[in-house]
């Protein structure tokens, strides 16, 4: 039982850093599209 209680525990621990890296990861590409769209419009004027 006690194994059980620690792999659960650290499955959920896993989980969330998961979760967290994705979304940085996700703000990291909204980042640099945001900059390629800036560079486009200076470009296009």
């Amino acid at each position: 039982m006690r194994k059980l209680i620690i792999l659960a525990a650290l499955a959920a621990s896993l989980a969330v850093s998961a979760c967290n890296t994705v979304a940085g990861a996700g703000k990291d590409v909204q980042s640099a599209g945001g900059a390629v769209k800036d560079t486009a419009e200076d470009a296009k004027h």
